[in-house]
């Protein structure tokens, strides 16, 4: 095989991975942007190895992209910006390869929005020890290669993982997606129309929600009880003329499933402006996410415009 034929051989070889690459790297960042910067820097290490000598170039990418996610999570800049309060998960369309497997609840769970924010508690070596036990199903000894540490640390990082982000953990299993769906639209209905006391009846007593505040607030919004929220959903929720100019237009508000959740999308052309996902237990709201914050819904505004859609559930909010 001629020099060219192996570069384009090899340059296959890579892309076959690209997606379960950046799956990886998404769970340990949490980013979709940061994700795709990731993996095209695995891309230039791999062109610049000497590839011949690579035995299982699987396992040899694996390791660059996880130790490049582990160099972006230890810099200060990444410490400075998810220390200030500031920060949510950039979220995903259902279908969105990013999302990487989904075989089992602990693939689904992982890539949540819910267990994405959890996993900030977690050390970075904690963190790329859990993504890659529970999501990827590696075995110890495997962890223990591609980060460079012991199968015994490997172990002991995984068992402190685990604890910290069952001690915070809420709800539990997965919500029937009828019945999730149906909650959500109760909530937007209730809320659209100002119904204060249906919107806390929907509620659970220790629900959270948390705003980004379409990017424009220091740190998070955060409300912390089912009259709060119910009074900021109402406020939030309810079109008006001052709120259409603010957006641009009169938006549509479809339903749809981010990272696995329900959630409603508002939509102005093919530009999603906003997404509000909800956390479901039995058959009452945990809690509820607002993100508006342009930057991180540049991935979900790509997939949104090649997305099969429903007819909205508000044609014109």
């Amino acid at each position: 095989m001629d020099s060219t034929a192996a570069d384009r051989f090899d340059i296959t070889r890579f892309e076959a991975s690209r997606s379960r690459l950046a799956s990886l790297a998404y769970r340990l960042l949490g980013s979709a942007t940061d994700s795709e910067d990731a993996v095209q820097d695995a891309f230039l290490h791999w062109q610049a190895a000497d590839r011949q000598r690579i035995r299982v170039p699987e396992a040899w990418l694996t390791k660059v992209v996880t130790n490049l996610c582990l160099d972006r999570l230890r810099s200060a800049q990444v410490r400075r910006e998810r220390t200030a309060g500031a920060w949510l998960p950039e979220p995903l369309l259902d279908g969105d390869p990013m999302l990487g497997p989904a075989d089992t609840f602990e693939q689904r769970e992982s890539v949540s929005l819910a267990v994405l924010t959890l996993m900030e508690r977690l050390s970075p070596l904690e963190r790329a020890v859990y993504v890659l036990r529970e999501a990827f199903s590696y075995h110890h000894a495997e962890i223990a290669e591609i980060l460079d540490i012991t199968e015994s640390a490997s172990q002991q990082h995984l068992h402190r993982a685990r604890r910290r982000i069952t001690a915070v953990r809420r709800g539990g299993g997965e919500a029937d997606p009828a019945a999730a769906r149906r909650i959500v639209e109760e909530f937007l209905a209730a809320a659209s129309s100002g119904r204060t006391e249906r919107l806390v009846a929907l509620l659970t007593d220790d629900a959270t929600a948390i705003s980004d505040g379409a990017g424009l607030a220091a740190k998070l919004l955060r409300f912390d009880t089912p009259q709060r929220i119910a009074a900021v959903a109402r406020a939030g929720f309810k079109p008006t003329p001052a709120k259409r100019r603010l957006a641009g237009g009169t938006p549509a508000v479809h339903y749809a499933v981010v990272n696995g959740a329900p959630a409603i999308l508002f939509v102005l052309g093919d530009q999603v402006i906003g997404a509000v996902t909800f956390d479901i237990a039995g058959d009452k709201i945990a809690t509820v996410r607002g993100i508006a914050a342009p930057a991180r819904l540049t991935h979900l505004t790509e997939a949104w415009r090649h997305h099969e859609r429903d007819t909205p559930l508000i044609a014109e909010w």
